[in-house]
């Protein structure tokens, strides 16, 4: 094992099961078990849901085994990801997304302040939809890490002189309709013949050491 005070900058690996999700809304499409460490969330005519853990991290291990909805799922955008806050514009992020156009490829992209455009698409190998597959996120000062079943398949590193992730995130994971985005060329147009959709999560992780304490002060 590394000496860690050869690496000031490397933030401990110990994680700890994410027992307690909020639901920023639609909660009536969002189940969540945490006895069984399972939570899914459902698409239909009622939209889909978005959960997130309760507290903010910076820095450390997040990840957990996703399967992804049965069927045709053209328009679809179901996730996990980390954000500083949801809809701000300025927010830090760093995603796993799923484009329900075509279920045997998963996007990995990474915002600061607001900006993002470091898309990049990889082949899974597999239909994420067929079973459980692990998908882990790990997010150092000056390195990203995603890994899928364990296996590296992208690495940021920091660069002299350009910002990086580093406001405390939340960990997010919603099921949405993006069909519009883009004219319907980013996750397709929706078809929504297969509805009911269901995203399950299973075995959720976050840091253990790394939750940020908010100031409700102001």
């Amino acid at each position: 094992m590394a000496d860690p005070a050869l690496h000031p900058e490397a933030p401990p690996h110990r994680t700890q099961t994410l027992k307690q999700i909020a639901v920023d809304y639609r909660p009536e499409v969002c189940s969540h078990c945490p006895d069984s460490d399972s939570i899914a969330v459902t698409f239909d005519h009622r939209g889909g849901a978005r959960w997130r853990s309760t507290t903010r991290f910076q820095y450390g291990t997040f990840g957990a085994r996703i399967q992804g909805p049965k069927g045709n799922t053209s328009g679809l955008n179901f996730n996990i990801y980390l954000s500083s806050l949801e809809g701000d514009k300025s927010q830090d992020e760093i995603d796993f997304e799923f484009l329900g156009k075509d279920k045997t490829i998963v996007q990995t992209n990474f915002y600061t302040t607001g900006t993002g455009n470091r898309e990049e698409i990889h082949n899974l190998g597999f239909d994420c939809s067929d079973g459980f597959h692990e998908y882990v996120i790990k997010w150092h000062p000056h390195v990203i890490e995603w890994l899928i079943d364990g296996k590296l398949v992208r690495r940021d590193t920091k660069k002299d002189g350009e910002a990086f992730p580093e406001k405390p995130m939340f960990l997010y994971a919603s099921v949405w309709d993006a069909s519009y985005i883009d004219e319907g060329r980013w996750t397709g147009p929706y078809v929504g013949c297969d509805a009911p959709y269901v995203c399950h999560y299973k075995d959720v992780i976050v840091p253990a050491e790394a939750a940020v304490v908010e100031d409700c002060s102001c």
